[in-house]
């Protein structure tokens, strides 16, 4: 019984003596080979040539600072809540007096670690974090040797200082606007 209408039969006529040398098969292949000779390459020459990224591309983290050159991280653990890789893991700490410098509130990130081989660039934890204190930037992670390389702490994922190395941070906010100060003038 034949439950559709999609079967062909197959014709298993002999090959000719032209056929069975497959001739024009390797004339089309050999055809086809020549025609990507003279395309346009699509590979970049790195580093020497730089790939643009769109204006959605979510690469490395970084962990921001407000306009004082402070810490916006108050250790809530939103954003570690809210990735499904389980890939951030923070511990708090109180801020000690003398450090109001350094942290804008009374609670900050100790320790903050991304494992960026479990992250999968979803951007959640940027949703959900309250302060704007962790955005991903449009930066995409280096190739290294060791696992160990992947997991990067809280040193190597805080912005440049804004008074300090305005430079290096105005580079590292890559699109997003600088904050800009909120005092008024009469």
């Amino acid at each position: 019984m034949q439950l559709t209408q999609r079967a062909k039969s197959v014709d298993r006529q002999p090959l000719t003596w032209l056929e069975s040398i497959y001739l024009w098969n390797i004339l089309k292949g050999m055809a086809i080979t020549l025609r990507h000779m003279f395309m346009k390459k699509a590979t970049i020459q790195y580093p020497e040539q730089q790939r643009t990224f769109s204006k959605v591309f979510r690469g490395l983290h970084v962990l921001n600072r407000d306009e004082a050159g402070r810490e916006n991280c108050t250790a809530c653990g939103l954003c570690a809540v809210a990735c499904p890789a389980e890939a951030i893991t923070m511990e708090a700490a109180e801020r000690q007096p003398g450090e109001e410098q350094l942290y804008r509130e009374e609670k900050y990130a100790a320790k903050y670690e991304i494992n960026m081989l479990r992250c999968i660039f979803c951007g959640l934890c940027e949703e959900a974090c309250p302060k704007d204190a962790i955005y991903l930037s449009q930066t995409f992670a280096p190739a290294n040797y060791a696992r160990k390389g992947f997991i990067y702490s809280k040193d190597e994922l805080l912005i440049p200082h804004p008074i300090t190395d305005r430079e290096a941070y105005v580079k590292a906010l890559g699109d997003r606007q600088p904050p800009h100060s909120t005092t008024h003038t009469n």
